[in-house]
């Protein structure tokens, strides 16, 4: 085989490997957040991301490294997100966005609780690095909410974004703990006319 047409294939093999290993890691993001670290099985995520559990062990040799890509995941999904909401002109029109976002997914959030908050405190029972690695994806959230509330001019922007995230992560343990999307709906329409109240 010639060696560009060898190299094409390399790459062709190279880009199907890492979209079954982002198939997997999204598939795990999603298991883990609605059937808990405990309880799932790399059959299960083998199973959400179509993939044969023989070919599991290709990508990732444990249950952890699974546990990991999925904490990586929810990085770049709120990496994402940051990146569309800083596309908004004004930083409390940015916070409003994000408490919409909780809102939208309120439905949810009463069936499983907050993807990352809830693995957060899964994690927590562990000694195994995972925990802190999930702590580095909320304290993104919280350094950009301290942004947000740094550009409204306010000195107190550290204390109001862990108000926010402790607010929403309150609101996420009860909606789920009662089953009731209304609790988050209601504390949506709380926080944002809290946000306007301090621009």
């Amino acid at each position: 085989m010639p060696p560009e047409r060898l190299s094409i294939v390399s790459e062709v093999t190279d880009s199907m490997r890492a979209g079954k290993r982002e198939r997997l890691a999204a598939a795990a993001a999603r298991v883990l957040h609605e059937q808990g670290v405990e309880k799932t099985t790399l059959a299960d995520i083998a199973r959400a991301a179509d993939v044969p559990v023989g070919n599991v062990y290709y990508y990732f040799k444990t249950k952890d490294q699974l546990i990991g890509a999925a904490i990586d995941t929810h990085g770049r999904e709120l990496e994402a997100l940051i990146h569309r909401l800083d596309r908004l002109p004004a930083p409390q029109d940015r916070l409003k966005a994000l408490v919409g976002g909780w809102v939208g997914q309120s439905d949810v959030t009463a069936r499983f609780g907050c993807p990352t908050g809830t693995l957060a405190s899964e994690l927590d029972k562990r000694d195994d690095g995972l925990d802190r690695a999930v702590a580095t994806v909320m304290g993104a959230l919280l350094d950009w909410m301290e942004r947000q509330f740094a550009a409204m001019g306010r000195d107190d922007a550290r204390e109001l974004a862990v108000a926010l995230l402790a607010a929403y992560q309150g609101v996420s343990l009860l909606t789920n703990t009662f089953r009731d999307p209304a609790l988050m709906r209601t504390e949506g329409r709380r926080l944002e006319r809290w946000i306007d109240s301090l621009a």
